[in-house]
């Protein structure tokens, strides 16, 4: 979980970089915002499934990693 909150916290501070420049630029901020997200507005429909399927496949590796240090921590508090 700290990978993926990690990589949540890169994305925010470099997307308030990327809009706080634009702002210093003199861009209004609803411009801002769709500059931000531009590179997601171009991509063809293959590019935007394999993006997708790399994020779903990040959280998915995150939630069994997880799932095993749960079940393997729950193991010593068996009742004998």
């Amino acid at each position: 979980m700290k990978i993926v909150g990690i990589s949540l916290f890169m994305l925010g501070l470099l997307m308030s970089l990327v809009i706080g420049l634009d702002l210093i630029m003199g861009i209004d901020i609803k411009a801002a915002l769709k500059n931000a997200f531009n590179p997601f507005r171009v991509m063809e429909p293959v590019e935007l499934f394999v993006l997708s399927f790399f994020v779903v496949m990040f959280f998915a590796e995150a939630f069994v990693i997880w799932i095993t240090k749960k079940k393997r921590t729950n193991k010593h508090y068996v009742f004998r």
